[in-house]
């Protein structure tokens, strides 16, 4: 392990005593509703967990990599954001800088999102419906959030956000800017997962208002996640030759679209993308390719794995690169971690990971599954 401040591929890092924060999160926090092995249609019980894209990342570096991360986010302020607070107090991230706002009684101005997931098997895909519709979260926008108090008095050396928050209404990417550029005038490095959903964009203009809005949020990145189609339905480039999968991956096409997004965009330090070839719900080929500032480019074996919950695997990838390049690992050894922590936190249910980071360092060596007793 090398000194964090000089980890190369994001350049210097505040270092960690000047910070409250190793990680601030911005993004909305709903409450999944999960039916286990049964579907939304047809079940009579839940198992409810928290979840969120911004978040799970959040809650990945706190609790399997043990560092000091917090979240922004709103709530209204009923026993359903009460039980999201809860649940979020479980996961060890900081709830200081959560809004809540008055409830109606109602929620005919203001609720909290719901996301009812089924998890899938063998042919049947894993299946979502959000009711997330006028959510606090929703509602935030530039000025509700004092951000020199979080990044320069508290103090916080990442700051990471995404294309779900920014998609959720008209206000949400100016909160995200204004974020932005309060973090990079600290000096904070600002990530940014493009995980583009077509549900979220289709009615307020779809790929082409989402390409407007993230390639005007990436100009102001650090570090940039994401998977081909994020890159194409996201930013507006043209797919990948061979990304159908990772088994028919042309690496080649990867590292030059790669270079096509750092040419467009300078400031980028690193580009990072999980990949995934979907051979059935419960069984995928996964690995990770990540580009560095200087034209380094790494990428893992396809692996194949057994999933039992694939929501959260691209979050928990982000926040196991993440960890890496905070605590200043080469380049390859950090995308094993993120690819490894990715892999073990679908291997649980829930939108987040339960992974340990002993089993991450495990698995990104080659460790096998042998029982541990």
């Amino acid at each position: 392990m090398t000194d964090a401040g000089s980890a190369l591929p994001v350049g210097e890092l505040r270092p960690a005593p000047d910070c409250r924060w190793d990680l601030v999160a911005l993004g909305e926090v709903m409450l999944r509703l999960d039916p286990g092995e049964g579907r939304v249609s047809t079940t009579r019980m839940f198992q409810a967990w928290e979840g969120g894209g911004e978040y799970n990342v959040a809650r990945g570096l706190r609790r399997c990599f043990g560092l000091r991360t917090a979240v922004v986010t709103a709530l209204a302020d009923n026993p359903v954001g009460r039980l999201v607070e809860d649940l979020m107090l479980q996961g060890g991230v900081g709830t200081d800088h959560v809004r809540w706002v008055p409830y109606d009684g109602v929620g005919r101005s203001v609720r909290n999102g719901l996301n009812f997931t089924e998890r899938g098997f063998g042919p049947r895909g894993a299946l979502g419906c959000s009711d997330r519709g006028n959510t606090a979260a929703s509602q935030m926008a530039q000025g509700d959030v004092d951000w020199n108090a979080i990044f320069s008095a508290e103090g916080a050396r990442w700051f990471h956000t995404g294309g779900i928050f920014a998609a959720l209404s008209p206000t949400t990417p100016g909160a995200v800017e204004e974020a932005m550029r309060a973090a990079r005038s600290a000096g904070t490095i600002v990530s940014y997962d493009l995980n583009y959903r077509p549900s979220l964009w289709q009615a307020i203009g779809g790929r082409e208002k989402a390409a407007e809005v993230n390639r005007r949020l990436v100009s102001l990145t650090d570090v940039v996640f994401g998977n081909e189609e994020d890159f194409s339905a996201a930013l507006g480039y043209p797919a990948p030759a061979g990304s159908s999968g990772f088994a028919s991956l042309d690496r080649a096409a990867y590292a030059s679209m790669m270079s096509d997004v750092s040419a467009d965009f300078p400031d980028l330090k690193v580009i990072a993308t999980s990949l995934r070839e979907v051979r059935s719900a419960s069984r995928n080929a996964w690995g990770g390719i990540c580009w560095a500032r200087g034209g380094a480019i790494e990428a893992t074996e396809s692996t194949e794995i057994e999933v039992l919950d694939r929501v959260g695997g691209g979050d928990s990838f982000a926040s196991g690169l993440i960890y890496g390049l905070l605590e200043g690992f080469p380049l390859s050894e950090a995308l094993g971690y993120g690819v490894a922590h990715g892999a073990l936190a679908m291997t649980t249910p829930g939108d987040t990971s339960m992974a340990t980071l002993a089993e991450v360092a495990h698995l990104s060596k080659g460790g096998s599954a042998r029982v541990v007793r």
